[in-house]
């Protein structure tokens, strides 16, 4: 996935007045506000009411479905990489609210989405005590233990 891709795909989230939130690698990275890796996928945390129209848009560029873990996820894979689409409910006060596969319910607090940089473009991502926190519950991978130590930069 590249920074370009990156950049495009967030260009339509703003243009269609989505609710957004990059995480993972590229979340990482715009933080410190350049590429520190190679990237596999995009992870974007959006609001759930454009869901449908921001998969629709991904599929016209030639994205498909790969994996559908809803209601947590959909992976969708092209030429050009993976994004994977987090769905979250938006709250009264902008929380967004993720349902898991069994029951359990993710709070992303509003406060804690700030701007970061890919490409030289604005972009809505985790703060870095957030982005710590994402990288809990599963086990390490290398990547995870590379943005771990880019974040220990900051």
């Amino acid at each position: 996935m590249t920074a370009a891709e990156v950049v495009q795909i967030v260009a339509w989230l703003h243009a269609n007045g989505v609710v957004y939130q990059v995480n993972g690698g590229w979340g990482v990275d715009a933080l410190v506000g350049r590429q520190t890796r190679s990237h596999q996928d995009l992870d974007v945390f959006i609001d759930e009411d454009h869901e449908a129209e921001f998969m629709a848009w991904l599929t016209s560029r030639g994205y498909r479905v790969t994996e559908d873990w809803r209601p947590v996820r959909v992976q969708l894979s092209s030429h050009s990489g993976q994004v994977d689409v987090h769905a979250m409910r938006l709250d009264p006060a902008g929380n967004g609210v993720q349902q898991g596969l069994d029951g359990e319910v993710y709070l992303h607090p509003s406060e804690q989405r700030v701007t970061g940089l890919i490409d030289g473009q604005a972009v809505v991502v985790a703060s870095a005590g957030r982005a710590r926190e994402l990288r809990r519950g599963y086990p390490m991978r290398a990547v995870d233990l590379h943005d771990l130590a880019v974040l220990d930069e900051l």
